[in-house]
């Protein structure tokens, strides 16, 4: 048998496996025990070198372009899983012909969709997980991937690290271009309705879909997930120097879909400025650990969130995307957090706890930016805080049982 092995960085421990024998029937010595999605392939998990790979049986043609089209998207940065190796020339002991294998490593902390399913699982934790797959192919979609057999089978599922993401595990079918025509987007769309709702179904008809689920409407919802996120990311929306108040109104658009903020890209040119998002579902807990990663503040996630939706509006307005992210939220830190609370008297400082009081003032900025459909600086929120609302309110260390969250700014405004 003479092997070929077509791989980025060749290990040894490769030629160790049984590749004379139908990866059917491989030994359970060589498997990992680790839960497969539905595939027309067969796949098997094995131990390697300390960890665990991905060996899909497919033909010689098939798992080379796979190979390459997998390099390409992760090239591009795009969540898909890491090809390895092809390994082509395999015969069986009788030297009968068997097909090429396609080695991806193994997305530790992933699941298939059915193995999500198959969990109790929050409410909240599988729209997520649709979610995650709707942040997926618009991601893939607007990079310029057709990927031709949208389903929840060639997708898998991680939390880690605070994220909650969907990765492309199956790429036989996808193709890059420069752009994709709404042809193409609308053929995936298609395809992604017909094969999730499908999946559903089966899903349900095993007992595994909460009771009172209905698969086409939850195809539809997915669907109506990927129009919102498509639009708000590709609608074309230009900003004048000092219109940052807009860039927040997005980002509270993006927020209120559900989806949060992972990069924000601006680029500034004769006519004005141009904003790109990209979206990201994360799982709770994600914001306040990164915000104590970033500048050591230690708040609740609500908090958390809204600081570092500052924070990158910031890193966008002083042309600092490409910096280090922890120098930004240094200089964020002790040039707009810090000097903004302290320029509270000293006096009104127990009305509330500094993060929830950056969080209204930041409140206040943007209602004052609205209604003057122009840029407030923050220096004059701040004063007109101070002066209008700030002494109204109790001092927080003495109202039991409120939370100050939910007493609306706009109403304090008004009574104020």
């Amino acid at each position: 048998m003479a092997l070929d092995f077509t791989a980025i960085t060749p290990d040894p421990a490769l030629l160790d496996l049984p590749w004379e024998t139908p990866l059917e029937e491989w030994p359970e010595e060589h498997l990992a025990a680790l839960p497969r999605g539905i595939s027309r392939h067969v796949v098997r998990f094995v131990k390697m070198s300390g960890h665990v790979i991905a060996v899909k049986e497919i033909s010689e043609p098939l798992a080379r372009r796979e190979f390459q089209t997998l390099r390409n998207l992760r090239r591009l940065g795009l969540p898909t899983v890491e090809p390895l190796a092809v390994v082509s020339g395999r015969t069986d002991v009788h030297g009968q012909p068997l097909d090429a294998c396609l080695i991806t490593r193994h997305l530790k902390f992933s699941l298939p969709y059915r193995a999500v399913f198959s969990q109790r699982l929050r409410e909240d934790t599988a729209r997520r997980t649709l979610d995650a797959l709707a942040v997926l192919l618009v991601r893939l979609h607007l990079a310029g991937c057709f990927w031709g057999d949208v389903s929840l089978s060639n997708t898998l599922f991680r939390r880690d690290a605070g994220d909650f993401a969907a990765y492309l595990v199956d790429a036989e079918t996808a193709e890059l271009h420069p752009q994709l025509s709404r042809g193409q987007r609308e053929h995936d769309l298609f395809v992604a309705h017909g094969n999730i709702a499908g999946e559903l179904m089966d899903l349900e008809a095993g007992g595994q879909l909460a009771e009172g689920e209905d698969p086409v409407e939850i195809a539809n919802r997915l669907m109506h997930r990927y129009d919102l996120l498509w639009n708000e990311l590709t609608g074309e929306e230009r900003f004048e120097r000092g219109d940052r108040w807009k860039v927040e109104e997005r980002i509270r658009r993006l927020n209120n879909l559900g989806f949060d903020i992972d990069e924000l890209e601006m680029s500034t040119d004769v006519d004005g400025t141009t904003l790109r998002i990209q979206p990201r579902v994360v799982d709770a807990g994600h914001h306040s650990r990164r915000l104590m990663r970033l500048t050591g503040l230690d708040v609740e996630e609500n908090q958390a969130r809204r600081l570092l939706n500052d924070l990158d509006s910031y890193r966008a307005a002083t042309d600092r995307l490409g910096d280090d992210e922890e120098l930004v939220a240094h200089d964020w830190l002790s040039q707009i957090y810090e000097p903004t609370t302290r320029a509270v008297p000293p006096e009104l400082r127990a009305k509330l706890e500094p993060a929830e009081l950056f969080h209204e003032l930041l409140e206040h900025r943007w209602y004052l930016s609205e209604r003057a459909d122009q840029d407030t600086p923050l220096a004059d929120a701040v004063r007109d805080y101070v002066a209008t609302i700030l002494p109204n309110l109790p001092d927080e260390a003495a109202v039991l049982g409120v939370d100050t969250q939910e007493i609306p700014i706009q109403a304090m405004i008004e009574d104020g």
